[in-house]
């Protein structure tokens, strides 16, 4: 039950991943309020990170010898976001569109950031 459970929250995670990294051609210009103002070349950020969150999505779902690496990476790349996520709430603007949106969407941030973790620390010790 458990190895059920586990490959179930990694398949999750997974497509959560590539839906959200294709997202970002699609709609690009959704993702433009969440770029920091000091980075260059906003759209280039918006694509670079799409396709970051394809490859890992793919390595976690797919590529079982870099599984491990993939949950690594949509943990690293997690916690990188949760920043925006956070200024999100107490902006008087709202990149996400509005407070309630803003405050929904950060604690889903700190639960994709612990089943990224549970994922990458079962896969780090090959229980499953």
């Amino acid at each position: 039950m458990k190895h059920l459970i586990f490959t179930l929250i990694k398949i999750l995670l997974s497509l959560f991943m590539i839906y959200g990294g294709v997202q970002h051609f699609v709609k690009p210009d959704f993702y433009s309020p969440f770029v920091p103002s000091f980075l260059p070349y906003p759209i280039a950020v918006i694509y670079v990170s799409g396709i970051i969150e394809i490859v890992l999505g793919f390595a976690l779902l797919v590529i079982k010898k870099y599984a491990k690496l993939g949950a690594l990476g949509v943990l690293v790349l997690m916690i990188l976001f949760l920043p925006i996520h956070i200024w999100d709430v107490f902006s008087e603007t709202p990149a996400i569109g509005s407070h309630d949106a803003a405050l929904i969407r950060l604690p889903i941030q700190f639960v994709l950031i612990a089943l990224s973790w549970k994922v990458y620390s079962i896969l780090a010790i090959k229980k499953i």
